[in-house]
């Protein structure tokens, strides 16, 4: 359940904006330092692109372009419908997935990706105060969903992003996540669909804050989506009515 607004003017979308960052990669399970053997910078390395520690908002459809995200899944009542709204309105999404969930329904997992949407890490439990636990439990929280999920889509296919729980975020959480190739992501629109206000609400609520930034966040899992799916649906018509593409938020930096 989103309790945070993640606002542009909260946090930038460079990694100049990460403060509080503390520590090596070596620090991190699975990192490596650089100059060490197969990490980036080391003789024979491949290129890689840089993930940052910054918390995206942008899109890389331009500055046109808005992000659909769609939180808490995946659940198999309402997943497969707002999968169903997405392909009418020929939409992209990222789906921020909760471990255990991803594990119980791989079938939708794979439908998510087999459908051109991308993948993030929302956690195994959760836990909207993670920003107070320590390190290794924030690790593990993050580490271990990632593979639940990757294991569930199979194919080779990859996280490409981190939310944290009710937004909060730490820089160690933003730390492990990029390191692991997972960008940050947060929001500018919270729809606020968890409160189930009505579609109408949900809609006027998208169409006056999308003047905050282009990152919208819905949700598909916790509870009754019905009004998120029919809101999500007059979202994207309206959007296409106004000439604005859906796109996907910035993952690596130049």
């Amino acid at each position: 359940m989103a309790a945070t607004v993640w606002g542009v003017a909260a946090l930038a979308d460079d990694d100049a904006a990460a403060d509080g960052r503390g520590g090596s990669p070596a620090a991190i399970t699975g990192s490596k330092a650089p100059g060490a053997p197969g990490a980036p910078g080391a003789p024979g390395a491949p290129e890689l692109p840089r993930v940052p520690e910054g918390i995206a908002h942008a899109s890389e459809g331009g500055p046109n372009a808005v992000n659909i995200t769609i939180d808490d899944g995946p659940d198999p009542t309402w997943t497969p419908k707002v999968l169903d709204v997405l392909k009418r309105h020929q939409a992209k999404a990222v789906f921020c997935m909760i471990g255990p969930a991803a594990e119980r329904h791989p079938d939708l997992v794979k439908r998510v990706v087999a459908e051109g949407h991308r993948l993030c890490d929302h956690t195994v439990d959760h836990d909207i105060r993670m920003d107070k636990k320590p390190v290794e439990y924030q690790e593990q929280q993050i580490l271990a969903a990632k593979k639940m999920i990757e294991d569930a889509a199979g194919g080779g296919a990859k996280v490409e992003y981190y939310r944290a729980p009710g937004g909060a975020f730490t820089p160690d959480s933003r730390r492990i996540a990029a390191a692991h190739g997972m960008r940050p992501l947060g929001w500018n629109v919270d729809s606020k669909d968890f409160r189930t206000p009505g579609v109408q609400a949900l809609v006027d609520t998208v169409k006056a804050e999308l003047k905050n930034g282009p990152t919208v966040l819905f949700h598909d899992g916790g509870g009754n989506r019905a009004q998120s799916v029919e809101a999500l649906d007059r979202v994207l018509a309206w959007l296409q009515e106004q000439g604005r593409p859906t796109g996907f938020p910035v993952h690596t930096a130049p």
